[in-house]
């Protein structure tokens, strides 16, 4: 038996070398037009989103997405990633999203341009993930159970 001394003596004794692996490099993913394409989903919504060199204009299922989502608070959720990452005015961004409310696709439609955006630049996705966009958030409405009115909420009890 060889003289051990350490651990380090243990691993070159028995052939194991103790290099870490390599971090995940993360690099450009790029379309033949030239844009990022990722995918956001939200409670039922999905949202298809690409990301390419532009003057800043974001457009959803064909409109503005001013007149897409009318609400102050819808439009400032999908300007977050943007704003995040300091990028405003710097890229366009096309959107199609199907399914859910508007609480959910404005949802869909800022995790797709979050992904979107470090498929483009990657230098971004520390920002974005320290800022939570990258995470989807897979909170669902609960079925409906059998016996019940709702998912949890009995029928309404009758003395007589």
């Amino acid at each position: 038996m060889a003289d051990l001394n350490s651990l380090a003596d243990l691993g070159t004794a028995t052939g194991v070398t103790s290099e870490q692996p390599a971090a995940p490099v993360h690099v450009q993913k790029l379309d033949a037009q030239g844009r990022a394409y990722a995918t956001g989903k939200r409670k039922d919504a999905i949202a298809r989103v690409w990301v390419r060199p532009g003057t800043g204009r974001i457009t959803v299922n064909d409109k503005d997405f001013n007149a897409y989502f009318a609400r102050p608070v819808l439009q400032m959720i999908l300007k977050q990633p943007i704003l995040a990452a300091n990028r405003e005015g710097q890229y366009d961004v096309i959107a199609t999203v199907v399914g859910g409310g508007l609480s959910g696709q404005a949802g869909a439609v800022r995790h797709g341009i979050s992904k979107a955006l470090t498929y483009y630049e990657p230098t971004l996705r520390s920002v974005l993930k320290k800022g939570g966009f990258l995470t989807r958030d897979s909170r669902t409405v609960e079925r409906k159970k059998y016996g019940k009115a709702k998912a949890r909420r009995s029928f309404q009890f009758s003395k007589r």
